[in-house]
């Protein structure tokens, strides 16, 4: 069984660069090849951009996934999915719910009886958005003016409050890194790479606390300080007072975040919140 769809929005663009069918997707190979040391071999990626709207557009392909890929794709998303609807469908919930995420601008998949063969998203660029981890606002680099702070507790609390208005839709991201938060010029977040993202009915805490520590983990020693982590966990909890539970929350993210340190420390890598 074969699923192409297209956003209409996006048709003309789309069809200008022969991007008509699944077949001239996998096919199609302009563009930027962003594909990483690290990626699967199932995996490629590549950025290009459309005309009729003029926007720059992610496109991830999935083809002949492992079964055990898949078989965990199905798990979390409690129904058999294809890689690429994994995170077309888990966008499309969140921003339902109010969370920013990219613009699905196409997606396709076959199946070869109950098995994936291949499948695609292209993903519309969050236009003037900046990853978390590649540019945070100015006055986190600015002398630390009276201005400045209050500039700087202000953010904090904001993505605070973003990700716990993502957790309390249930849903929990599983790579929660400030490489996948991405703000735009008015201040509003947005999450990407959702591929993992899943509503777990067993151990909601648990994934919560990975999220929180891989965000504490990514978060540079140089910009956010011990107060700040500590103002960030009282507005994501919604204390003024940290609770016995609290503490022992704070105190798991801080366990898991060092053992992420130890594993990269191993491997030659930088530990962010550590510089």
């Amino acid at each position: 069984m074969t699923e192409f769809f297209i956003d209409p929005a996006y048709k003309t663009g789309f069809d200008s660069l022969g991007l008509a069918s699944i077949e001239a997707v996998f096919a199609f190979g302009a563009g930027k090849n962003l594909t990483k040391e690290n990626l699967a071999s199932h995996r490629s990626r590549i950025e290009f951009k459309i005309e009729s709207p003029a926007v720059t557009v992610f496109l991830k392909r999935y083809d002949n996934p492992p079964i055990m890929t898949q078989f965990k794709n199905w798990f979390s998303a409690k129904k058999r999915v294809s890689c690429a609807l994994a995170e077309v469908e888990a966008a499309q919930k969140l921003a339902a719910m109010g969370i920013n995420t990219p613009r699905m601008m196409a997606w396709g998949q076959v199946w070869g009886g109950i098995f994936e063969k291949r499948s695609f998203a292209a993903i519309e660029e969050i236009r003037e958005g900046q990853s978390l981890e590649r540019s945070l606002p100015g006055f986190f680099n600015e002398s630390a003016t009276k201005e400045n702070l209050v500039l700087r507790r202000q953010f904090i609390r904001q993505l605070a409050s973003f990700i716990r208005k993502f957790h309390d839709t249930g849903f929990c991201h599983r790579d929660l890194y400030l490489c996948h938060i991405f703000r735009v010029p008015d201040g509003r977040f947005y999450l990407i790479d959702l591929a993992r993202v899943f509503n777990p009915m067993l151990l909601g805490g648990q994934y919560r606390v990975k999220d929180i520590a891989q965000l504490h983990y990514s978060a540079p020693a140089k910009y956010f300080s011990k107060t700040d982590r500590l103002r960030f966990l009282r507005v994501y909890l919604g204390r003024e007072k940290l609770s016995a539970g609290d503490k022992n929350f704070a105190r798991r993210i801080a366990s898991k975040a060092k053992r992420m340190a130890r594993h990269d420390a191993k491997h030659g890598r930088a530990v962010p919140f550590e510089t």
